[in-house]
């Protein structure tokens, strides 16, 4: 049976760092404060933003809800994420989405300051993650790298695989991944034999958007499997991994829910402290 990789444990290990980061910054006087913008009637997305803004005060950083309405203009939603990105006491912006229809999220995200996306959504920390430049980077695919470096698992040298090519998950999860020396593999919807592929990976990822896509013979044996999938069936939450049997032939595995999504929203908490500790300077 697989090791469990367990994000709640990964995140609270996380925690311990991240608070004696934030002690350092209030040293310099200075308190980092998050900027969450909800825009239109979306009830996940106004459910998330509550989420975040009690975990931010969970750790002592103030976050602020800015709302704009279903019928928001472009130009207003717009002059919003400009006064925020020039505000001296906003650190981090948290933009959630969908947008609202007519409203350009690729626009918006151009307006965002880079320094304050603690979501990586801007082509200025794309360019910097692609580059190997710091910058503050995408945080799912940085929540599957901080689980396998919190249980050591070895990457130089492996061969890593990952069944998604999305900006926000495969494409930075495999420059990550690739930054530590991995040898990198990404599959996705025209990929041909993707079982053949996958079998030979070390590391597997699977970012792939369909329940239980990731069957135990797409699997080696004794691979590290990361499950990044949250789907709905039958009133449960299940990944992108047939679970049961893929845990019975892997060497490690996460679970969903309580693996990548658990330490998710710490990564936001990490990229909004990296962000204050650089506006500090």
């Amino acid at each position: 049976m697989a090791m469990i990789l367990d994000g709640k444990e990964t995140a609270a290990a996380l925690k311990e760092e991240l608070a004696l980061r934030l002690a350092k910054l209030r040293e310099k006087h200075y308190e980092p404060k998050l900027a969450i913008i909800l825009a239109g009637s979306s009830k996940p997305s106004a459910m998330y933003a509550s989420f975040m803004q009690k975990v931010a005060k969970g750790y002592g950083i103030d976050a602020e809800i800015f709302r704009a309405s279903d019928d928001v203009t472009e130009e207003e939603l717009g002059s919003l994420v400009t006064d925020l990105s020039e505000d001296q006491e906003i650190t981090g912006i948290l933009m959630m989405m969908p947008l609202p229809k007519g409203i350009s999220a690729e626009k918006m995200i151009a307006l965002m300051n880079p320094d304050k996306d603690v979501d990586g959504l801007t082509e200025t920390n794309a360019g910097r993650l692609t580059a190997g430049k710091a910058g503050l980077f995408a945080c799912t695919p940085r929540a599957v790298m901080a689980i396998l470096d919190h249980y050591k698992i070895p990457i130089d040298g492996k061969k890593a695989v990952i069944i998604g090519r999305s900006n926000v998950i495969g494409k930075p999860v495999s420059l990550m991944l690739l930054s530590k020396n991995a040898t990198v593999t990404i599959c996705h919807s025209h990929t041909k034999d993707i079982a053949s592929i996958t079998r030979e990976a070390d590391i597997l990822v699977a970012a792939v958007g369909h329940a239980n896509y990731v069957t135990a013979d797409m699997v080696k044996e004794g691979a590290t499997v990361i499950d990044v999938g949250i789907n709905r069936v039958d009133g449960k939450t299940v990944g992108d991994v047939d679970y049961d049997a893929v845990a019975a032939k892997a060497g490690a595995i996460t679970p969903v829910p309580g693996g990548v999504g658990s330490v998710t929203t710490t990564m936001v908490i990490e990229n909004i402290i990296a962000a204050g500790e650089k506006l500090a300077k």
